[in-house]
């Protein structure tokens, strides 16, 4: 089973949709959790934002990525564009990506569509690790 780090700037709101979608989604399939640069908590309106999804991330906690090792990750994910500030050893996991995601906290508006932004990402990254996995 994969295990995929989701990291972002906060570990507040796009990285903690991340993963919360994709333990609802990815259940027996992928082992996840999510990071940020500097630990905060988590946003209100990502609670609120994944609720109306069907997807419960109160009980979510933002973590320091410095509490994790790289090595125990197969798949590193950066939602905001901060793949660059990352310390190399978490660039060179057998699957890196940076989504580069706008970020919510600066316009509470728009977390519905970074929200539906993050779902399809997620399934898509799922269906990729399901077919690698096979293959």
């Amino acid at each position: 089973m994969k295990k995929v780090m989701f990291v972002c700037k906060k570990n507040s709101a796009r990285s903690q949709m991340a993963e919360g979608f994709a333990k609802h989604l990815g259940v027996g399939l992928i082992e996840v959790t999510s990071s940020g640069l500097e630990a905060s908590e988590v946003r209100p309106e990502a609670i609120a934002t994944m609720k109306d999804a069907g997807v419960d991330i109160s009980r979510q906690t933002s973590k320091a990525l410095s509490e994790f090792k790289p090595e125990n990750f197969d798949v590193v994910i950066s939602l905001c564009g901060c793949g660059v500030n990352l310390p190399p050893q978490w660039l060179t996991r057998e699957v890196f990506e940076d989504w580069q995601l706008d970020d919510p906290a600066e316009q509470p508006e728009i977390f519905p569509r970074v929200r539906d932004e993050i779902r399809d990402r997620v399934i898509r990254l799922i269906e990729t690790l399901q077919v690698s996995s096979v293959a």
